[in-house]
């Protein structure tokens, strides 16, 4: 069925009244101007299931800061709304297919008195399919130019606050209000979506905790996040005092994408340190395992919307704007750059290089000009005072130095330009400069290359022939998201004022055949790779990452922002004491498996000894007949000995099962017979190497096998150094009879074929040897180790080692995929089902024992 608040919608837009309740408008404005806490916990806290929609139509809601609208209030006091073809988030509609329709979610630039918002918000919806979140002012601007601003904006361009002029110290308060308005976009966004159906994306660093909001109300929402600013380096973001609120939101979106490998890198490495969770990459795609969910990191740059640029360029405005350009700059070489007034977009480096260039080659006096287009900054303080101050006393400087009249080297305009004017700057410049110090994408070069393409009519007024080849050339900087996408670029470090210099020379000198060169190879990528393709491929991603959604078990556990979801398969549910005594008590032949590190004991725990009430337990199971116990670690056989050394009918498999002992008395045996350890000379130099260059790590010599553990080295670099490692080994050990595996935080080279799965084996095996096959099968681990030994039990029901009706237990340690069917939380809880156990086995021995004195007494 259609979600409540989605047919409320839909009853708005159509005006029929539903047959199952009265119609009922909503409100689409914020009452109040307080914040919400980040721990706001409503009674619709999260859902496991979400209701089939009967809505046939698929449809994608995307979320953004603003919608893509511009609002206009007419003489009459009436609002005018049309659509902002220039907002990316409205040319991205032509990458959806047309088979699904498009819901927009967002704030409007202009404020909305009260009273008007209800009336708008219907024409909204019926109009344009927008959903508009209303922000009260105070709140919105502790939200936008406060925590946005302030805080994530300079952060994410590698802005640390040192001092209150940078970006400001931490506020509580403005983090407060960025959750609050994060969860009224929420609202908005359940107000319409059909959980089953619809696909949810949302747009930018301004909306990050929104994927928690949506997860906790729908655990299947079908939700993309893409962050189109840079996303710092771990040194960098481990400062913010909500890192770990934030990346965790982040990962409660099923795909995630970035501009740059670089941005990903940094996000993957923010996780692994900070959260402990590691990416895999399988074929092609990025994944973490989170929870049970694999959540998709996506690395696609923006395009931009080719057909509406050229739609511009047709334009007779801006055909004569360029002809009165051409004459303007007649006999010059026009340098364009194009920036937002601020402090990341490196103007004042890009003019002190233009300062040098005319200081160095006197010929270019006269013949060269900078038009410097500076856009209004979109934040507000000090900062961007400073730069405008900082710009204009540089212009001046640099137009009285080298300036005569009629010619002034640059040109500043600073005052709001229509997109047909920039397209037409964007014809005549020989050469377009971006010097950013830092930025998400950038797509000015973009727009510079399809512009430089022109049309029959702009070839004209250029002076160019129907076969003259079409020409551009780029100076970018290294720093901005865009650059790794344009080759053809010359890629400076705007830092480097020489560089950039040299760059802006290079760009003048070079011969029109290169420049035609590189403008044909940007022109077929960009072609390609528009806004149409950018959307298309991130939704198609997006639905294969949300194929699974159906056949998972999804539960919600956390609090507030800590909030996220296990998804586990349907059969997988936590083991039942009752249930499992229950059956242990009726049953007559069991083999027990039982894992010992992070098991039978926590693996973080200081002290690995065994405690008393652990080896009471394991006498009290060994004692019955009816039981074959068996422990089953990768530690060593003789500190194995030790500690279990009062377990006389204790068997014990060492070493992963290396080494067998079927209790006390028996001597040891080996699962698999190997000739030598001469594998070990060739093994344990190239480990020592890795471990004197890994600060942290250590090696462990065992007999059977040699592990190199890097748990306490860096993650980044350990995990970076165990791949290196486990290349090596495989290339120096090719030809031995070793397998080479990689685990959590280690890496261990040991013969092949050992491993617990063949302790299971043996066990059921030798059970059948002895004509008792096995009515109850009890297997514990926590790793991947203790996996093999799960496949096997679990296998066995179906071949002759088992019983028909046997009960087989497969648990494993915690919510987490696994082979096993069912789980327990944690050592504790797994100790009390194993002394119910205990206890029911010496209830029984109770039993049979006043039996046996019953029996004796009458005999007698």
């Amino acid at each position: 069925m259609v979600s409540r608040s989605y047919s409320n919608l839909l009853e708005l837009a159509s005006g029929e009244s539903p047959t199952f309740r009265e119609k009922k408008r909503f409100s689409r404005a914020a009452t109040a101007t307080g914040v919400l806490s980040e721990l706001d916990d409503d009674n619709t806290n999260s859902v496991v299931s979400d209701a089939p929609s009967s809505i046939s139509q698929e449809r994608v809601i995307i979320v953004g800061n603003q919608l893509p609208l511009k609002a206009q209030r007419r003489e009459s006091g009436e609002w005018h709304f049309s659509w902002d073809e220039d907002a990316l988030l409205f040319q991205l509609k032509d990458g959806v297919d047309d088979d699904k329709e498009i819901i927009y979610v967002g704030c409007i630039k202009e404020e909305i008195s009260p009273e008007e918002q209800e009336d708008v918000a219907q024409t909204l919806l019926d109009n344009f399919k927008c959903v508009p979140a209303f922000i009260p002012s105070e709140l919105f601007s502790k939200y936008y130019h406060g925590f946005c601003k302030q805080h994530l904006w300079p952060l994410f361009h590698y802005m640390l606050p040192l001092s209150p002029d940078l970006g400001g110290r931490f506020d509580r308060s403005l983090w407060q209000a960025y959750v609050s308005v994060n969860k009224i976009f929420a609202d908005k966004v359940m107000e319409v979506i059909s959980p089953e159906d619809d696909f949810v994306w949302v747009h930018d660093y301004h909306l990050m905790v929104l994927p928690t909001f949506l997860r906790k109300r729908f655990n299947r929402v079908k939700l993309g996040f893409f962050l189109h600013s840079p996303f710092p380096s771990s040194e960098i973001y481990r400062t913010l005092p909500v890192r770990d609120e934030l990346l965790r939101a982040f990962l409660n979106s099923d795909l995630i994408g970035f501009h740059t490998f670089d941005y990903a890198r940094h996000f993957l490495s923010c996780c692994s340190r900070m959260l402990g969770i590691s990416y895999q990459s399988k074929r092609g795609y990025i994944g973490l395992e989170y929870y049970g969910r694999t959540v998709t990191i996506k690395i696609l740059p923006v395009g931009i919307h080719i057909n509406q640029l050229q739609s511009v360029l047709n334009l007779p405005k801006t055909v004569s704007l360029v002809s009165d350009l051409r004459n303007q700059f007649k006999g010059q070489t026009v340098l364009l750059g194009v920036d937002d007034m601020d402090i990341f977009k490196g103007i004042s480096l890009k003019l002190l290089a233009m300062e040098q260039l005319l200081l160095q080659h006197p010929a270019a006096r006269g013949k060269v000009v900078l038009v410097q287009i500076a856009n209004p900054a979109r934040g507000r303080g000090r900062d961007v005072k400073e730069v405008q101050c900082e710009t204009n006393a540089m212009v001046r400087r640099i137009n009285k130095a080298f300036g005569n009249e009629g010619y002034n080297p640059v040109i500043l305009i600073v005052s709001p330009l229509q997109f047909y004017e920039r397209i037409a700057y964007y014809v005549i410049a020989e050469c377009c400069l971006v010097t950013a110090v830092r930025d998400g994408m950038n797509l000015i070069p973009y727009e510079y290359v399809i512009s430089r393409q022109g049309n029959e009519k702009l070839d004209e007024i250029m002076g160019l022939s129907p076969s003259d080849l079409k020409r551009s050339m780029l100076v970018v900087s290294e720093f901005i998201g865009c650059s790794p996408s344009l080759s053809g670029a010359i890629r400076v470090n705007p830092w480097n004022i020489d560089a950039v210099t040299e760059a802006m020379d290079s760009a003048l000198m070079i011969s029109k055949m290169e420049k035609q060169l590189r403008h044909e190879k940007h022109y077929k990528y960009m072609s390609t790779h528009d806004v149409a393709y950018w959307a298309r491929s991130f939704l198609q991603d997006l639905e294969r990452a949300c194929m699974d959604h159906v056949r998972r078990r999804l539960w919600g556990i956390g609090f507030g922002l800590g909030f996220r979801v296990i998804a586990l398969d349907p059969n997988f549910r936590k083991l039942s004491i009752e249930h499992i005594v229950s059956a242990y008590k009726r049953t007559k032949s069991r083999a027990i498996l039982l894992d010992y590190d992070g098991t039978m004991i926590l693996s973080n725990s200081i002290s690995t000894t065994p405690s008393p009430e652990t080896v009471a337990i394991l006498n009290s199971l060994c004692r019955d007949p009816k039981n074959a116990v068996f422990l089953v670690s990768g530690k060593d056989r003789h500190t194995l000995t030790r500690w279990f050394s009062s377990c006389n009918k204790l068997g014990i498999a060492a070493e992963h099962g290396y080494f067998v002992r079927p209790n006390q008395d028996a001597d040891w045996d080996t699962c698999i017979s190997v000739p030598d350890f001469e594998w070990k000379e060739a093994a344990e130099p190239v480990m020592r190497l890795y471990m004197e260059t890994t600060d942290g790590s250590a090696i462990e010599t065992k007999e059977s096998a040699i592990v190199w553990d890097y748990h306490y080295a860096d993650p980044d670099f350990g995990s970076c150094q165990a791949k290196e490692l486990l290349d090596h080994l495989e290339s120096v050990l090719a030809n031995e009879p070793v397998s080479v595996k990689r685990g959590q935080n280690i890496v261990e080279v040991k013969p092949q074929g050992v491993n617990k799965g063949i302790v299971a084996e043996r066990l059921l095996g030798a059970m059948k040897d002895r004509g008792t096959l096995p009515d109850f099968v009890l297997c514990i681990g926590d790793d991947w180790s203790d996996e093999e030994m799960f496949e096997v039990i679990t296998c066995a029901r179906e071949g002759p080692l088992l019983s028909p009706l046997a009960e087989v237990f497969a648990c494993t340690v915690g919510q987490k995929p696994s082979k096993a069917k069912y789980y327990l939380e944690d050592t504790t809880e797994i100790l009390r089902m194993l002394q119910g156990l205990a206890n029911a086995s010496e209830q029984a021995a109770s039993v049979a024992n006043k039996q046996v004195s019953l029996t004796t007494s009458c005999s007698n």
